[in-house]
Parts: C-alpha cells; structure tokens; sequence
C-alpha cells in the first residue's frame, strides 16, 4: 500500500503487476482492496498491471468528512493517473466506482482507452433516491447500528436468493460483512453525493469502449438501468451476469473476470 499527497488530500493506493495498466475504482464504503481477492489476480495473471485505490472517505485516504462531489473523486484518478505516468488506461469500476468512471470518461476522453462499469446506471430512480436518503437520515440521527444488524442488512441488499438461501455460504458472508462494513464520517460523505441525476444525454459523448456488467438480481442497481445506461453508451456492450447481486463481481467472480479479460482481450488483439 502506498500513501501519497495527491489533489489536495492524502490518498491510498496499491499496485501489483506488470503489464498495461487497469485502475480499478470501488463502490460506496468499499475498500480498494476487496478487488484483490478475486479481480487483481486474474489481472495480474493475464500480464495487466492492477492499480486499485482507496476512495475519499475511506482510510487510510482522507475521510473528508466535510463532503465532496464526483467532480473531486474524477479529479483524484486523474491526479493518480499523471503521478503515475500512466497515460491513456483501462478502468474498471462498480456502483459508484463505475459512475466515477463514467464521468472521468465524459471529461478527460483522452485518459480512457477502456471502461468496465459494473452494477452502475446513468440516472437515478425513485426508490434508489429513497434509500440513498433514508440512509442519511440514519446515519445523521446518531443511532448506533449494531454491526450484526448492519451486515445483515447489507447481505439482504447485496447479495442474491442463490446465496442468501445456503446457510454455509451466508454464515461466511455474514462473519466478514460484520467485520469490513465500513461506516462512519466518510461514508456519510460518500452518501452526501446522492442523488444521482439524470446524465445519460452526457454519457452520449463518451467515446471510449465500454463494456456495462449487470447482476441479475442487484437490488441495489438493478440491471435494466445498466442495459439503458450501456444503449446510451455509443458502442457499448452490455453482459448480465445470472444469479449474482449487487456484489457479482464477488459472487460470481469467474463469470466477471471471463467477461472483463475478453472485452479487454478484444483491444489486444487489434
């Protein structure tokens, strides 16, 4: 793990491999290094080089309690990109990680050979708003949430019936959901950039190749709004991966690294 003095903050990342370089950009809450379970060693092992990072509001980069906007968050990865010397790349993102991504591509098109957005859209709804605000309301009304009834919920949210119904596999998520949800000044930050406006007009200029990796049972992004974000995209291809939620890229990491190397693959090739 490195920490450096990047855009005005202190900001975390790790890099692993050789090769041409991904940046992989994590969710709301999420640390940088849940794509090292599964993502960076396919990367690594494909001759990619994986550049994960840990987002504002996660430590050890600064919480940033007094808020910020997905403008900072896109003026991080191009900090990250120049520090570097990383030049045009691939990225990879998922949920708010993959919008990052999407508003990078939007404005700094030159940065971005490849795009991968997983569990992600181009607006927002109104349930998705509901709970983005609900969320909120909890977290500023002071209640301590017992982190058992936090990683409950979070299974419910994240992840599919498949899961949620085999009892050996739920214990295993329940005891590291309970130990890694990550709460706090810096996640409220984080939620303080909800709602998510309507910007699929904008993501018609992106001109990247993207590929748009949706679950098929995400609650929390469900994936007719990644199949409408990817018809917005021009080019884009859309993949919806079964039996998987919010977390897919966890759930069913073999189906999302196959589709993430062969969309990468596709470029190599040329």
């Amino acid at each position: 793990m490195t920490v450096i003095p990047l855009n005005g903050i202190r900001f975390s990342y790790d890099d692993l491999g050789r090769g041409e370089p991904v940046v992989m950009v994590m969710g709301s809450g999420g640390r940088g290094r849940a794509w090292q379970l599964y993502q960076t060693p396919a990367l690594t092992a494909a001759g990619y080089r994986s550049i994960t990072v840990d987002n504002r509001g996660i430590p050890p980069t600064d919480l940033c309690a007094d808020g910020f906007t997905i403008d900072d968050m896109v003026g991080d990865l191009i900090a990250l990109v120049d520090h570097l010397g990383l030049g045009p790349c691939r990225f990879v993102g998922t949920s708010m990680g993959a919008q990052v991504v999407q508003e990078l591509a939007v404005a700094r098109p030159d940065l971005v050979t490849q795009a991968v957005l997983m569990a992600t859209r181009g607006r927002g709804d109104r349930l998705r708003r509901a709970l983005s605000l609900a969320e909120i309301e909890l977290h500023d009304s002071g209640v301590a949430v017992p982190a058992s009834y936090r990683a409950v919920v979070q299974a419910m949210q994240n992840l599919s019936p498949r899961t949620l119904d085999d009892d050996e596999k739920i214990r295993d998520w329940l005891e590291l959901l309970e130990l890694s949800t990550a709460s706090g000044p810096g996640v409220r930050a984080q939620l303080g950039m909800e709602p998510f406006p309507d910007r699929l007009d904008e993501y018609r200029r992106i001109q990247a190749p993207c590929l748009v990796i949706g679950f098929e049972d995400d609650l929390i992004t469900p994936p007719h709004l990644g199949r409408e974000l990817a018809g917005a995209i021009p080019g884009a291809a859309f993949e919806l991966i079964p039996g998987c939620g919010h977390f897919g890229y966890l759930e069913d990491h073999q189906a999302v690294n196959k589709a993430m190397l062969a969309f990468f693959g596709e470029r190599d090739a040329k």
